[in-house]
């Protein structure tokens, strides 16, 4: 059940009528009218814009089309009544009835509640987290992780079919730094001094891996030459690395469907066949780039290099692919990847990338829309960075990493429940402040807890009923669900199908978190009326029929943020 989408469907429907009755100019385009929440809760339950998007193409003043719409309306049984405000947009107040309508759908919906065919099976690739593997994935990671499982999740729940996908960067120089480092540890392991200088990884979690790398070679790299050892260790590190960075992820509750390597690009052919296609089109030239904008670098000399032409997707300048010397740049395995992703059959594509790649968002559309002919969406999210406080004090190392915080610091401090809904509570591309402290307190300041002791609390109250001998689950007379405060609560929950959608439509999984808070709020006020209010308690003493309505209401509520929390991947707490 969605509300939104039924009063809107019911607007159309008077739209309709209006228009074959001659009320309305036949044909009129009624795609942009919209129910939606209205700014102040006071005007009503709902609003709709539809005589205001429709009084220019009908040639006729706003308000006589909403006092047309507004009489139109009131003959629907779950409209109370229709106001004309303003220029004419029309706030509408719905009736008891419906509102308890609302509670029945969601206890018989359950965990479907709010579930919808939006994305009609489209195939979305979801990439993210993709740390190059060099060590354990840190706090910066963990925001990007948690985002990109949450909009998995949220897209699934919207009738997507996602494919989770993390990109190994091992085809570059840092793999070699890796093995250098373990190197390094094997010698450690066979009792000789080592310094890790500048450019090596000199934290703790290398030291099992040089151990692994002793039992299982023994002294065979002693005393070798680098050319001897590199590439074997450099194999063995590499894998070592993504075991570590999967148990990382699986503390987050994170699980990948595709490990996808930067090295399986090379030697294949899939390079070149990503930039033969672009040839085709037209889109590859030998060329020389302009000077960097700025202060010229003193070698910068114009170099004739194989270019692609961005520029005609959007992109501010064209890209080079391959360099003066025949060697590919770092843009051309890129454009291979999603080539790739592409001829998969996706249709559509999203990256999660670091604050720091924003650099390369252009340039990646604009391969992605040459090479699926712009049929292929590619949506690009940059993480905003994390900074881990304790108080006043930003945390920056730890003994693990030798010079971060890592992912797994920072569940060991909170739980893994807690620093996936905190690094929810900030719109990606906006900077998070992480406070250990804060998101431990239980108060109202903190979402966590606000969200989470609303759905203990709701488990109390289930409890205290069931030892009364009270059967929540049987069916209840709604009657006693009339208080203009309880219908605000079921207001709040009928919002959630349109919030998700929303949230679907834009990539948004925080708009989630906000969500689950304000019906936190919500069912936290309610409670606390029913402190001054006996007639408002959950659970009243010596009238069951009462206590039952009250209960629906309550599992009703306890259902979305069940539903809400698990497209956060956060187990929702029935005792606090």
């Amino acid at each position: 059940m969605n509300l939104f989408s039924d009063i809107r469907e019911a607007v159309i429907a008077a739209l309709d009528a209006m228009m074959a009755a001659g009320t309305l100019p036949a044909g009129l385009d009624l795609s942009n009218v919209a129910v939606e929440p209205p700014r102040d809760a006071a005007h009503g339950d709902m609003a709709t814009n539809a005589a205001m998007v429709l009084a220019k193409p009908a040639g006729m003043k706003p308000r006589d089309i909403a006092e047309a719409l507004a009489g139109q309306l009131a003959q629907d049984a779950r409209i109370a009544s229709a106001d004309v405000a303003g220029p004419g947009f029309l706030n509408l107040r719905l009736s008891g009835e419906t509102w308890r309508g609302v509670v029945l759908s969601v206890l018989a919906e359950g965990a479907e509640f709010g579930r919808s065919n939006l994305g009609r099976g489209r195939r979305v690739n979801v990439e993210f987290v993709s740390a190059n593997p060099t060590g354990p994935m840190h706090v910066g990671h963990t925001r990007g992780a948690v985002f990109g499982d949450a909009l998995a999740r949220l897209l699934d729940f919207t009738g997507h079919a996602v494919t989770r996908e993390y990109y190994i960067n091992d085809g570059g120089a840092q793999v070699d730094v890796l093995a250098r480092s373990v190197y390094l540890r094997y010698l450690e392991a066979h009792g000789q001094n080592v310094a890790f200088e500048d450019g090596t990884y000199p934290g703790d979690y290398l030291v099992p891996v040089g151990e692994a790398l002793k039992a299982k070679v023994g002294d065979a790299y002693l005393g070798k030459d680098e050319g001897d050892w590199l590439v074997p260790v450099r194999e063995f590190a590499t894998k070592a690395m993504m075991v570590l960075i999967r148990q990382d992820l699986a503390l987050l509750g994170v699980g990948m469907d595709v490990f996808y390597s930067e090295k399986s690009l090379y030697g294949t052919g899939l390079i070149e066949a990503a930039i033969a296609d672009l040839k085709g089109k037209g889109l590859i030239y030998e060329g020389t780039l302009e000077p960097p904008k700025g202060k010229t670098p003193e070698d910068w000399e114009p170099r004739v290099q194989t270019l692609f032409r961005s520029t005609e997707y959007g992109d501010d300048v064209d890209r080079p692919v391959m360099k003066s010397d025949g060697s590919w740049t770092y843009f051309a395995p890129d454009i291979a990847y999603h080539y790739d992703k592409v001829r998969r059959g996706f249709d559509e594509l999203i990256d999660i990338f670091g604050a720091d790649h924003g650099g390369y968002v252009k340039r990646m559309k604009a391969a992605v829309a040459a090479l699926s002919g712009n049929r292929v969406p590619l949506d690009i999210k940059l993480m905003q960075l994390v900074k881990l406080k304790r108080g006043d004090e930003e945390l920056k190392m730890s003994k693990r990493s030798g010079t971060f915080v890592t992912l797994r610091d920072v569940v060991e401090m909170v739980g893994p429940d807690v620093t996936r809904f905190v690094m929810l509570t900030r719109k990606n591309d906006a900077p998070l402040d992480f406070d250990v402290d804060k998101v431990l307190e239980q108060s109202k300041d903190n979402p966590v807890f606000y969200v989470q002791y609303a759905h203990a609390r709701i488990s109390s109250v289930l409890r205290k009923a069931a030892e009364a001998g009270i059967d929540a689950g049987e069916p209840a007379d709604l009657s006693a669900i009339a208080d203009p405060a309880e219908f605000a609560l079921v207001a709040k929950v009928s919002e959630w199908p349109r919030l998700v959608e929303i949230a679907a439509q834009g990539h948004e999984p925080h708009r989630i978190a906000f969500y689950l808070y304000d019906l936190a709020s919500e069912f936290h006020g309610l409670w606390n009326r029913g402190n001054a209010q006996a007639e408002l308690r959950f659970f009243q003493e010596d009238d069951v029929a009462t206590t039952r309505a009250k209960l629906a209401l309550i599992r009703a509520v306890a259902i979305v943020i069940s539903n809400g929390l698990g497209i956060l991947g956060v187990k929702p707490a029935d005792k606090m």
